[in-house]
């Protein structure tokens, strides 16, 4: 609870990936994906509860493991490939309204984002209250500049690919753009609940360091993660471990 606010921490893990089969609890440093945000929300302040939304029992019981609450299994229409999650969250959220009291904000924190810090979650909920926001949507700059990216025609002609104006300038010369790096939504319950989305014209912008935003997609994102988290527990620190 944070200023007299109740707050939902909620975890979507699907069991069907395909990219990367059994990514939500693929190891990651001895445990698996989905407990580094479980337990970096069950250390937040202000969150009032975290549950997971899963249609995979083998998720549920590692989540259960690991101290969240599986309050019920995801039904099969919403864990297709095709499934959106913010359908999922909308679920949730009805699930929440017929079975118990609605909370006044929710958090969807997703499982491939294991770097996020609590400090994050606890920063952006208070983000919130004073900017005075509808939602806060955590960025961080993009790795590589948009100005220098474009599609290509058929023939992969590069003729028109970079824009003249920006052709020979240098990256410090190029206005800093930023990315949704996939950590933290957040925003009150009612809310979501009438525009079914995080974003609007009162969302603001939550920014994260790069090095907290490796979001967990391929086998390469699980090997870049393991690199960063050795680099810091070699190094004596405690920003993630």
């Amino acid at each position: 609870m944070y200023k007299g606010k109740t707050i939902l921490g909620l975890v979507l893990a699907r069991g069907g990936s395909k990219g990367l089969p059994g990514k939500n609890i693929r190891p990651l440093f001895g445990k698996p994906l989905i407990a580094w945000t479980i337990e970096r929300a069950l250390a937040s302040t202000y969150l009032d509860k975290v549950i997971v939304n899963t249609d995979d029992r083998k998720i549920a019981d590692i989540s259960e493991k690991y101290g969240a609450e599986i309050p019920f299994m995801r039904p099969k229409r919403l864990a297709t490939d095709n499934a959106k999650s913010m359908d999922v969250v909308l679920h949730t959220i009805n699930w929440i309204e017929k079975n118990n009291k609605p909370y006044d904000l929710v958090m969807l924190l997703q499982p491939t984002s294991p770097l996020r810090k609590t400090e994050d979650i606890d920063n952006s909920i208070k983000l919130l209250f004073n900017k005075e926001a509808l939602s806060i949507v955590s960025v961080c700059e993009t790795e590589h500049h948009p100005y220098w990216s474009n599609k290509l025609p058929e023939d992969k002609c590069m003729k028109d690919f970079i824009d003249k104006k920006v052709i020979n300038k240098n990256r410090q010369e190029l206005p800093v753009f930023y990315r949704l790096n996939g950590a933290i939504y957040l925003t009150y319950w009612d809310y979501f609940k009438k525009h079914k989305t995080f974003l609007g014209r009162e969302t603001f912008a939550y920014v994260m360091p790069k090095e907290r935003s490796i979001d967990i997609d391929e086998e390469i994102d699980i090997n870049l993660a393991e690199i960063m988290i050795n680099k810091i527990k070699n190094g004596g620190k405690s920003e993630i471990l």
